[in-house]
């Protein structure tokens, strides 16, 4: 895989960097609720600051503001707050959500060229965003000399190396509401595995129609509510013996251990997306059980997606994982064999 030169090349003693990091974490009453990914940006804004960088500007999205009103919602002041908590000095300011200009999402220059103001160099360490290209991903790094941020650089060696010569047996472990969603990985990446695992809602989608054209695991059992509540009845029921009008949420027993025994044979692991709706704890057994498969597994293991992440560190067992992206969007193209605009401005 093509990597792009690295700041740890860069001479930024006495100059002011912009670095785009991805900050965009979710909120709580004005407070950061999890601050995964300002810890993960912390490694190249400390490189920086120990090679003598005299100002470094943050800049980062976060939301989707749509209007004036959301400003006051998705105001990077909490963010900036908690970063100076985790590393506090002077010399970093963090600039205001990009996402309030309305030229960043399309690309202008004139924002980019605002952003570069002042900059001696760029770095983006920003993975979760490098697929879009928009002014603070792809058009400042053809104003300022670009390079790629530690955070970034490393996505890209962990999760280039499921597209290598991996070790066999591959398996790939899918779930989520959507098919369409991950469809692009499931054809590039899942024809190279030796099984694919699939769970959650998209399994019932494959078990209707499977546009893979490979064959793959499905549940053999489910737990079954009664309506889609935290609170509802519950029964374990073979796939499709599920009674009219209740739904299944979780995959069951039998398929949770026929899962991990796959897991834990295989040598190399990717794993994106829960087995039901586990954010409810009467249907959180089926990816607890994935993940601590995955932990468990003697092999090279990654995991990514929002809410396969937050699965793994709610076990916490994510220091067990190979590698944990943070990439989300990102690391699904990137696995798709997709170009990433953020990462393709970034010369060698």
């Amino acid at each position: 895989m093509r990597l792009p030169r690295s700041v740890r090349d860069a001479d930024v003693a006495g100059k002011t960097v912009l670095v785009r990091s991805d900050l965009n974490v979710p909120l709580e009453n004005g407070r950061v609720a999890d601050d995964t990914r300002i810890r993960a940006s912390l490694e190249t804004l400390i490189l920086l600051l120990e090679s003598g960088a005299a100002e470094i500007r943050v800049c980062s999205h976060l939301g989707r503001p749509k209007t004036d009103e959301d400003k006051a919602t998705y105001a990077m002041a909490p963010v900036a707050a908690r970063l100076h908590e985790l590393l506090p000095d002077d010399r970093i300011t963090v600039l205001e959500n990009t996402r309030f200009n309305p030229g960043e999402t399309k690309n202008d220059p004139g924002y980019a060229q605002e952003l570069a103001e002042g900059c001696d160099l760029y770095v983006n360490d920003a993975f979760g965003s490098a697929h879009r290209a928009h002014s603070s991903t792809e058009a400042v790094a053809h104003i300022l000399p670009a390079y790629a941020g530690l955070l970034l650089l490393a996505e890209l060696a962990h999760l280039g190396k499921l597209l290598e010569d991996v070790r066999h047996p591959f398996v790939l472990v899918a779930g989520g509401a959507k098919v369409e969603d991950k469809l692009g990985v499931l054809r590039h990446l899942g024809g190279r595995a030796d099984t694919v695992l699939i769970g959650g809602k998209m399994a019932e989608e494959l078990r209707d129609e499977n546009p893979l054209g490979f064959p793959v695991e499905l549940p053999v059992d489910v737990v079954a509510a009664e309506a889609f509540e935290a609170e509802a009845r519950t029964q374990v029921v073979a796939y499709d013996a599920v009674p009219e009008g209740w739904l299944g949420l979780d995959i069951g027993p039998e398929t949770r251990t026929r899962f991990a025994h796959i897991i834990g044979e295989a040598k190399t692991v990717f794993w994106n997306g829960p087995m039901g709706v586990f954010e409810w704890h009467a249907f959180a057994a089926g990816t607890r059980a994935v993940a601590t498969a995955v932990a468990d597994a003697d092999g090279y293991t990654v995991v990514g997606g929002g809410d396969s992440v937050r699965a793994i560190n709610e076990v916490g067992l994510a220091e067990r994982v190979s590698w944990v992206s943070t990439g989300g969007g990102a690391s699904l193209e990137l696995l798709e064999g997709k170009e990433l605009p953020g990462v393709a401005a970034i010369p060698c």
